[in-house]
C-alpha cells in the first residue's frame, strides 16, 4: 500500500552546468510529493499524514521555500532536488511498518522526476 503526500515551495534556481534558458536565474513554484510504502498498524494507518506533513515541512519547505537552490546545491535539476530530498527524508520516515518509496518532484506542471528506493544504487555525485 502506499501512502502519498504532497507539498509545494517556490524557490529560484540556475542551472549553471545547462545551455539555455535556464542557465539564467528564475523561479517555478515546485510541487513535491512523499510516497511511502507500507501497511496499516493498529490504528489502521500506514503513518499519519500530520506526522509526514512536520517531517517535511522542517526539513525540506523551510529551507527551500523562496530560497535560491544554488545554495544548496551545484547543479539544482529537479533530479538533484528529488535524491536529496529522498536521502534526507528516508531514515526520517522508516518505521516498523513502513519506509519511504518514493520521491517526485514537479518544476512545471507537466514536468517531473521520480527518484525512488529502486534508484538508490545508481547514486552519482551532485
Amino acid at each position: 500500500m502506499l501512502l502519498r503526500r504532497e507539498f509545494t515551495f517556490d524557490a529560484a534556481h540556475r542551472l549553471t552546468q545547462y545551455h539555455g534558458k535556464c542557465e539564467n536565474l528564475h523561479g517555478h513554484t515546485y510541487r513535491m510529493a512523499v510516497e511511502i510504502k507500507g501497511y496499516p498498524d493498529d490504528e489502521g494507518m500506514i503513518v499519519d499524514f500530520v506526522k509526514v506533513k512536520e517531517i517535511v515541512n522542517a526539513e525540506i519547505i523551510s529551507k527551500f521555500d523562496h530560497a535560491n537552490l544554488n545554495d544548496f546545491f551545484q547543479q539544482p535539476s529537479a533530479e538533484n532536488i528529488a535524491r536529496y530530498v529522498f536521502e534526507v527524508l528516508a531514515p526520517l520516515l522508516e518505521g516498523p511498518n513502513h519506509s519511504l518509496e518514493a520521491v517526485q518532484v514537479w518544476e512545471t506542471a507537466k514536468s517531473s522526476v521520480i527518484f525512488s528506493r529502486s534508484d538508490i544504487d545508481g547514486r552519482h555525485e551532485r
